[in-house]
């Protein structure tokens, strides 16, 4: 059976997330990174690299290159929610999903096509439930190997695919920059350079043991990577260990009625990853930053393990209540953490018909979201707060 990768790649993920959110940004150059001129890019926005803006750039110099630049702070929590939904997807194809970061994961697509049709279809399928799922576009790579899935996935960014069949792979090999090949840095580059490569298929002008004995391990590696050579299959990953969101404010606040709003909002997605994975956490943390950009948290722990909206939201109202707002908050985020499953003794005063059909609750509007989308129900508390918030 013919193996095959897939490298999905999401496209400018912190920046396209800022644009999803703030319909303003859409179309415009943007950045996420730091607040001040001392601050460095994390990402950038297609229209904001078509000036040279590119992640780990100084702020100064992405201004200096593109003045019109919009630079926003970002939230980590968003971020981690809607890789949660991408994750949730990949998962739908194939029970082997290997994160390889925020934006990225592996995909051992090897006998789906016996259940989805061909490779090509199978990451256009993906591709279509990315979007329909995030409202952001990714790009898919597949090849015979790891690394070259990876390599891939970045020929035809924004929003493509591309296939490397077992057919082509000595080819592409050949002529492939050896820069392109994960994990030649900058200096591994320039030592290479100098050794006279330029490409992979430079690196089968001597044996293995050559490039061994000049560069050690490394040469090794380099060598069966040109070959077409790479142990590496798709890994299971670890069990998550918590789920959060979080938001910063685009102006800040010490209203507590605002935050519980976002409380509950956040609640909401927090409750909806959980149960979608099939966790169940017993710590519930509040993050809130303030406007002097210092954070605390404040955590609960629970004697039963839970992923129930209301439970989350009433354990963050009350951390809440107990916190002095000494300042304006900028941010404020939720999560839920210290997941397992240790067997719960019920006691006389529990009233597990309440509970279930807080349950039930929870599974019916996370399927009339998943089928008519996040707007299609809104809690009654949040109608007035998000048309205000969209106005």
């Amino acid at each position: 059976m013919q193996q095959w990768i897939m490298h999905i790649d999401m496209d400018a993920f912190f920046a396209s997330v800022e644009q999803l959110d703030n319909p303003a940004l859409r179309g415009l150059p943007v950045a996420v990174g730091g607040d001040s001129d001392r601050g460095v890019v994390s990402a950038a926005s297609y229209e904001a690299r078509k000036f040279g803006v590119r992640s780990a750039m100084s702020v100064v110099k992405a201004k200096r290159l593109c003045p019109q630049l919009i630079l926003v702070s970002g939230s980590r929590g968003r971020y981690k929610e809607i890789s949660g939904q991408v994750m949730g997807v990949l998962g739908e194809f194939s029970p082997l999903v290997e994160p390889a970061s925020i934006d990225e994961a592996y995909v051992d697509a090897t006998g789906l096509e016996r259940l989805f049709g061909p490779v090509e279809d199978i990451g256009r399928r993906i591709k279509q439930r990315v979007q329909e799922e995030t409202s952001l576009t990714c790009s898919v790579g597949i090849a015979p190997i790891r690394f070259l899935a990876k390599i891939a996935s970045d020929l035809d960014k924004p929003d493509g695919l591309s296939v490397i069949r077992p057919d082509q792979m000595e080819q592409f090999l050949r002529e492939l920059p050896v820069g392109k090949v994960p994990g030649v840095g900058k200096r591994g580059l320039e030592t290479l350079r100098r050794m006279n490569v330029h490409h992979c298929g430079d690196l089968l002008r001597h044996p293995r043991e050559y490039w061994q004995e000049r560069l050690g391990k490394w040469g090794g590696v380099l060598h069966d990577r040109a070959r077409g050579y790479d142990p590496n299959g798709v890994q299971r990953p670890g069990a998550a260990k918590s789920s959060s969101a979080e938001n910063t404010f685009q102006k800040d606040t010490t209203d507590r009625e605002t935050l519980r709003k976002w409380l509950l909002a956040q609640s909401e997605r927090v409750g909806a990853d959980l149960r979608a994975h099939g966790y169940k956490g017993r710590t519930v943390t509040i993050k809130v930053k303030f406007s002097d950009y210092r954070s605390v948290t404040r955590s609960k722990s629970l004697d039963k393990a839970t992923d129930r909206t209301r439970t989350i939201y009433d354990i963050a109202v009350e951390l809440l209540d107990a916190l002095t707002l000494r300042l304006p908050v900028r941010l404020i985020g939720v999560g839920v953490s210290n997941f397992g499953d240790k067997p719960r003794q019920l006691s006389l005063f529990d009233e597990p018909e309440e509970e279930a059909a807080g349950d039930e609750l929870d599974k019916t509007v996370d399927s009339i979201r998943k089928r008519f989308g996040k707007e299609a129900l809104l809690r009654g508390d949040l109608l007035d707060y998000r048309r205000r918030d969209k106005e």
